[in-house]
């Protein structure tokens, strides 16, 4: 009887894992498939073909609309990892007045509702005059993403051992010097995490974006909202298809590094 319930047990659960996958991938499946179907309408799958593929690099608008965000996402990752390491770092080695209170407004970019830090970030370029276009599309996406960098090098900061920074700084290394040589390739796998995580975040931003784009600076997530109200082409299924195979590829090469860097860690205190 007991060994009844555990095979309805498992058939249970694989049935069960079976259709959140189903739930999570179909979608993305679907987009695939219809990028390369001959029919502009995309209700059903009709011939194969690699028209929409061709026709993505005649479609002006919807290229301008993906550099935009290229550009808007690899600016603020970088500006989010500079700053998410650096003040990570600090905060876990110092103790200062009002560290707590940094803590807590870490986590409210992280907290509130999109729309709540879209309209505070509006209301601001105001105030400041900034003109709203890529310049402001990369100072809040940097300014959202920070916090994401904060975590992702704080765990990694969490098992850090002191001893090494000052052994080397034992040995004539100045603080400097200490951090590039010593700590930061220690936590570079949580620095490139925190990155890839900004980057992810920003490129599939919609809200934030809506609220502090401007003429000109339309983002990819944009365009094809912009798109649903007057039908979507199958080029912007091509595109999505390109960019999903560019970030399983990161996630990929992202993953390999942090295992390599577990290996290297384990190998070293092994010996």
């Amino acid at each position: 009887m007991s060994r009844k319930k555990k095979t309805n047990g498992k058939l249970f659960t694989s049935i069960y894992n079976f259709l959140i996958y189903i739930f999570l991938y179909l979608p993305i499946g679907v987009v695939i498939l219809f990028s390369f179907n001959t029919s502009k309408r995309n209700i059903v799958f009709e011939n194969f073909t690699l028209r929409w593929y061709r026709e993505l690099f005649t479609n002006q608008p919807l290229l301008e609309a993906y550099g935009n965000t290229l550009i808007v996402g690899l600016s603020s990752t970088i500006i989010a990892t500079v700053i998410g390491t650096l003040a990570s770092y600090g905060m876990s080695k110092y103790k200062f007045k009002g560290k707590n209170i940094i803590d807590i407004l870490l986590y409210i970019p992280v907290v509130i509702p999109e729309i709540v830090l879209g309209i505070s970030l509006l209301a601001i370029f105001n105030l400041s005059r900034i003109p709203m276009g890529l310049i402001s599309l990369i100072i809040a996406h940097g300014t959202f993403c920070i916090p994401f960098v904060v975590f992702t090098v704080n765990a990694r900061l969490a098992g850090f051992d002191r001893s090494v920074e000052e052994a080397a700084m034992d040995l004539g290394a100045g603080r400097i010097k200490t951090f590039f040589t010593v700590t930061l390739p220690i936590i570079l796998p949580g620095v490139i995490s925190g990155a890839f995580l900004s980057f992810t975040l920003s490129i599939d931003d919609i809200i934030i974006s809506f609220f502090t784009t401007g003429p000109g600076s339309n983002t990819f997530p944009l365009k094809v909202m912009e798109l649903t109200k007057t039908g979507i082409t199958p080029d912007v299924y091509a595109l999505s298809t390109i960019v999903l195979i560019v970030t399983i590829t990161l996630v990929m090469v992202s993953q390999r590094d942090s295992k390599d860097s577990k290996y290297k860690k384990m190998k070293s205190e092994n010996l």
